[in-house]
């Protein structure tokens, strides 16, 4: 277990799973992740949440270790996806006389994940209702499509914590010893990103708290400069570029177009571009691909034609893109054809419905290799790109 200190009466009871490779089955995470879960010691003791199966053994036994021998009074639901609910049933029935505390939203998922009666044991709780466990009391703040419509959040008026869910969650395990931005923008953007408007509505709520402390479900505590990952979550959930810069994204079939976006970069560079990171989209992590699109401001798109159509794995990445509501950026299209150059045109259809997108031309055009043109072009562009 990595040590984890919240206060003296709260306690870390989460685990880390460095043997999970895929996390929800899409996202590469090398370093594992964290499942968080708090408890609450108090006149009334109070359990944060369960974990994920994989991590129920280790989960157990900090509970078991912190608890010496007392029976949780409550169990707090913030969400029911199953990295955070899969021991509900287990935990109610090792604890038969413990109370369960969610939104009226929670229940109903509660009986499809499991053969659970808790109809005699259920605390429904709305917006702002308090729970009070002696020295701690516990407000909940509904979350709806933060990133599931049964989202509420906690905050511990005494101590000043909110436990915000997967709200300021990141990838990687908690001793994988990672910088938050990284692991968190890649997190925020790959799993809450669809829903900027309901994560701007939670932070509204969250300016009226005077808040200390973060407890995520995935991820390290915040305690200190609070400020800086509220700004982060600010950025991202407006949609705005977080850094100017620009991301050139390729699919490249034989290396031909590789070698093209290559050649775009160092032009880019020479006219004294920054921040200019280039990704090969057969190759490199998707969901990293997809949080640079949405870190930078400027984007070019350089792509194969392939079957007549958009190389696959360009397909995929415009797909997430549209999924997580790609907006507000500049972006530039290169395509490679022998015969049948296509994958410009297919490229901004699949683009032209997302909000405040600006096209910069000329298109870049190369039949099979760069030739001089093609380089001439090239320089057109980025001095239009910048």
């Amino acid at each position: 277990m990595s040590h984890v200190e919240i206060t003296e009466q709260i306690k870390y009871i989460g685990a880390d799973d460095k043997t999970l490779d895929l996390f929800e089955s899409q996202y590469l995470i090398p370093n594992g992740v964290s499942y968080n879960s708090y408890l609450i010691l108090d006149e009334k003791i109070a359990v944060m949440d369960t974990v994920d199966m994989r991590a129920t053994g280790e989960w157990l036994r900090n509970m078991d270790r912190e608890l010496q021998g007392k029976e949780p009074d409550y169990l707090i639901v913030s969400h029911m996806e199953p990295d955070h609910a899969a021991n509900i049933e287990m935990l109610a029935r090792r604890y038969p006389k413990m109370q369960i505390v969610a939104n009226a939203k929670t229940f109903p998922m509660m009986e499809q994940f499991f053969n659970l009666d808790v109809s005699d044991r259920k605390v429904v709780v709305a917006e702002g209702d308090t729970l009070n466990l002696g020295k701690h009391t516990l407000q909940f703040f509904m979350a709806p499509m933060v990133h599931w419509p049964e989202v509420m959040v906690t905050y511990e008026q005494s101590e000043k914590i909110l436990f915000s869910a997967d709200g300021f969650g990141t990838f990687g395990s908690l001793d994988a010893n990672e910088e938050w931005i990284a692991e968190a923008r890649k997190y925020y953007i790959n799993i809450v990103g669809k829903y900027g408007n309901p994560v701007q509505a939670l932070l509204k709520k969250a300016s009226g708290l005077d808040i200390q402390m973060i407890c995520p479900l995935h991820g390290p505590v915040l305690k200190e400069n609070l400020g800086y990952y509220i700004e982060k979550y600010q950025i991202w959930s407006s949609y705005e570029p977080e850094d100017e810069g620009i991301l050139i994204a390729y699919a490249s079939i034989h290396g031909n177009t590789k070698q093209a976006a290559e050649k775009m970069r160092d032009i880019l560079i020479e006219k004294g571009a920054k921040n200019v990171v280039i990704m090969d989209l057969s190759r490199d992590d998707m969901a990293r691909a997809v949080e640079n699109a949405f870190r930078y401001s400027k984007m070019v798109l350089a792509c194969a034609t392939y079957d007549g159509g958009i190389f696959p794995c360009m397909e995929d990445f415009l797909n997430h893109l549209k999924a997580k509501n790609y907006q507000k950026r500049t972006v530039a299209f290169m395509e490679n054809g022998s015969w049948a150059p296509a994958a410009a045109k297919l490229m901004k259809g699949m683009l032209e419905k997302q909000k405040d997108l600006t096209i910069v031309e000329p298109v870049v055009t190369i039949r099979s290799t760069m030739k001089p043109e093609t380089v001439g072009v090239m320089e057109e562009l980025a001095d239009a790109l910048l």
